[in-house]
This record gives structure tokens, sequence and C-alpha cells, in this order.
């Protein structure tokens, strides 16, 4: 996933996202505790998407907060 994609993205689309991916990385690291991962890189890179999408919802905000004018 690129920042550029995401930025692309609507509102809904991003939280519909975060959930999955929240939820994908409750269940990796279950599978992480009771059995062996295949990948354990796959922690960092869902841990990684999420973090974009995150930084992408706090720019928003900041966009709308931010004054309009000058």
């Amino acid at each position: 996933m690129k920042i550029k994609e995401l930025r692309q993205w609507k509102d809904e689309e991003l939280r519909t996202e975060l959930d999955r991916l929240r939820r994908h990385l409750f269940d990796l690291r279950a599978q992480a505790v009771t059995e062996k991962l295949e990948d354990p890189s796959q922690l960092t890179k869902v841990k990684r998407d999420i973090a974009l999408i995150l930084t992408v919802q706090n720019e928003r905000v900041a966009e709308a907060a931010a004054p309009s004018g000058n």
C-alpha cells in the first residue's frame, strides 16, 4: 500500500480498510501465540499499513481544522 493511493480513497473506504487491517493484525498476533507464523514480517507490514491510514486520516482532520484564507 502506498500513501499516494490512500490519499485518493474516500473517508469511508479508509475506515473500512483500517477495521479490516486491525482485525487481521489481531488474527496474526493470535497465530503467533498459538502456532507458528509462515511469514513473521506480515506483522510489520500490517502495522505499517495501519500507520499509513492513520496518517492520512490525521492529515485530513488537520486540513479541516486549519483556518482557510491567507
